[in-house]
């Protein structure tokens, strides 16, 4: 049970770097981004082919770059060529899938039997014990959920929180909103592609379907980690990403070790919460109409 602990706690730092790339496209700059899904098995395989040919540590920034270069695509699409966000996230997805391939060495998983990786690189120096795998995935997505509450707060920051609320108001205080969504996005993927590179490492593994879902698991641990924090300001946000995440796991756990619910049922049931999640506030709204509805009628019959 202990094991089944750790490992939750390991993977729920790991994919809260995804729950708050979400938290910055969705909710900071209002966008629906697909990449995700790609973007996620791009850091992975640049992180597992460079941690392959001996460079687990370089591979890192690596996958950061190559993550942040998917969002560009992405917003330029967006912002240049006008093409509606959705579909921009479609199509920039669908060509990661043989950009993926290609770092992969045209192969559709790849391998690190053999390979150090950051995480044995820490557990030979001693630093951690048997407790290294945790302790390096909650200092990496600690930092960078510190560092993107601080990126936030700063001019640039603030510029891209105001283009999500309001992208008019923003080019009228002669800010380029196209600049401002460009840097969010990639931003953003930059921080998926981290964690897929994490992921990668951690998993000694990666196969080029390994990103499927990954953006509604992202959804539903940053919804989760909002219904019991809030998102009234951007720590709160971010800190709910991680909180999410790590319930999200725990649910995992208990799921996987009880089998209440078959193991392959549950990503049915995470796209359920996240849409009944979503779609909460207009079922608060219609609730709340009806009890007018019917307290009016009562009133009228009296």
């Amino acid at each position: 049970m202990l094991l089944i602990t750790q490992t939750a706690l390991e993977l729920g730092f790991l994919y809260a770097l995804v729950a708050m790339a979400l938290f910055l496209s969705y909710r900071i700059l209002d966008i629906a981004d697909l990449t995700t899904d790609g973007c996620f098995v791009l850091g992975a395989a640049v992180s597992v082919t460079l941690a392959a040919g001996g460079h687990p540590i370089l591979a890192i920034p690596a996958a950061l770059a190559a993550g942040a270069c998917a969002g560009f695509v992405t917003a330029f699409l967006q912002t240049r060529l006008g093409v509606p966000s959705i579909l921009a996230g479609i199509v920039t997805n669908t060509g990661l899938y043989t950009v993926n391939l290609m770092a992969m060495g045209w192969r559709s998983n790849a391998s690190l039997l053999r390979a150090d990786t950051i995480f044995t690189l820490l557990r030979d120096a001693g630093i951690g014990g048997g407790y290294s795998e945790l302790l390096l995935a909650a200092i990496v997505t600690l930092a960078a959920g510190g560092l993107l509450v601080l990126f936030l707060g700063t001019r640039l920051g603030l510029s891209i929180r105001a283009t999500g609320d309001n992208r008019d108001m923003v080019r009228a205080s002669s800010v380029n909103p196209t600049f401002t969504v460009t840097v969010g996005l990639c931003l953003s993927n930059a921080l998926t592609a981290l964690a897929g590179a994490m992921v990668g490492q951690y998993q000694k593994t990666v196969d080029i379907n390994s990103g499927t879902g990954i953006v509604v698991i992202g959804l539903a641990c940053l919804i989760i980690g909002e219904t019991v924090l809030g998102r009234r300001t951007v720590f709160k946000g971010v800190a709910a990403a991680v909180v999410g995440s790590i319930i999200y796991r725990f649910i995992y756990a208990i799921v996987f070790y009880t089998k209440v619910v078959p193991v392959d049922c549950l990503k049915l049931l995470t796209a359920a919460i996240v849409g009944l999640a979503i779609a909460a506030p207009s079922i608060r709204r219609w609730v709340a109409f009806q009890k007018r509805k019917m307290a009016a009628g009562r009133k009228g019959g009296a």
